[in-house]
């Protein structure tokens, strides 16, 4: 059983509460990398919610940094109304995210801990374009605050900007215990950001590594795994790449070789083309009604919910 708590928009709760969590989605973003695919409206984002919950999910990472189009009041309404769990996010992308904002790519790493930090402690700001602006409140009128740190890597490259991100997220980490996911191009690039962070003094367990599906090899990952990180199974339904069954037998064989404790499932979605309360297919819902049924027939209810359930609460946790 996880220890700590999990610090979601609505206030802190233990992990064991949590139930079926998906580790990775979007309510609120917009970036210039997906034109014509803002997520900006709340009712249909709290309809999506509603969806997912449906679904048979409880819970959900909001995963959108700063500078994105974040909205936390509208995103603590959004879990009061749809009756799911959210643990929102602070930290920053990889550089191409920032083209129309570049000055989010100046700064120390210090100071830029320093704003991550307020916003897991404090509360995150109620405008997304003033980053040290008023802090956001919550339908109860209590701060809304991350339980996230989030930075972003390219494809087999770490940018000067995005190495400070990664050393600032360290620092937040090491003030504060709260979880790190990272962004990686196809699962790039992975030991030498984990060597960033824990050179920061940040452990591999404390990391989820997102978009490791993307490269869907159980060799790989099981390489990861034994460093201690998570992987971040989160491109179900993209059958341009390759079918469902391609990362279902990935994940299969990394259970198999005994590493089903470091399996984080979520869908990152991300496209208002895609979710269906914005008139898109396939939904949130798909990973809940297409993909997890799938995967616990192949893997068994046990494995499937160390993947759901017992997982995310123990990355979530603050310890």
């Amino acid at each position: 059983m996880s220890s700590g708590f999990v610090r979601t928009v609505g206030g802190d709760i233990a992990p064991d509460t949590l139930g079926a969590t998906n580790y990775h989605e979007h309510f609120f973003q917009v970036s210039p990398l997906l034109p014509g695919d803002e997520l900006a409206d709340e009712a249909a984002s709290t309809r999506e919610a509603e969806l997912l919950r449906g679904s048979g999910f409880a819970a959900v990472v909001d995963a959108t940094p700063v500078g994105l189009g974040r909205r936390p009041d509208a995103l603590a309404r959004l879990a009061r109304t749809a009756g799911v769990t959210v643990v929102a996010t602070t930290g920053r992308h990889r550089d191409d995210h920032y083209r129309d904002r570049p000055e989010l790519l100046e700064g120390t790493a210090s100071a830029w801990a320093a704003r991550f930090t307020r916003e897991l402690v404090e509360g995150m700001p109620a405008d997304d374009r003033d980053l040290d602006g008023a802090r956001a409140s919550g339908p109860d009128g209590a701060p809304v605050r991350a339980g996230v740190l989030k930075a972003g890597t390219d494809y087999w490259r770490i940018t000067a900007a995005e190495r400070i991100a990664l050393e600032a997220v360290a620092e937040a980490h090491r003030a504060t215990g709260a979880p790190i996911m990272v962004h990686t191009e196809r699962c790039t690039a992975v030991d030498e950001l984990l060597d960033v962070l824990e050179s920061g003094g940040v452990p591999a367990h404390r990391v989820a590594i997102a978009h490791a599906d993307r490269t869907p090899d159980a060799g790989l990952h099981a390489a990861i795994a034994q460093r201690g990180a998570y992987l971040g199974y989160d491109g179900a339904g993209r059958y341009k790449d390759w079918p469902d069954a391609t990362l279902i037998a990935a994940c299969a064989e990394l259970v198999e070789a005994g590493h089903g404790d470091r399996i984080l499932l979520g869908a990152d979605v991300a496209r208002a083309r895609h979710y269906a309360a914005y008139g898109g297919i396939p939904g949130l819902a798909y990973l809940g009604e297409r993909f997890v049924p799938r995967l616990r027939e192949r893997i068994g209810e046990e494995a499937s919910s160390a993947i759901l359930v017992a997982n995310p609460a123990a990355w979530l946790s603050w310890g």
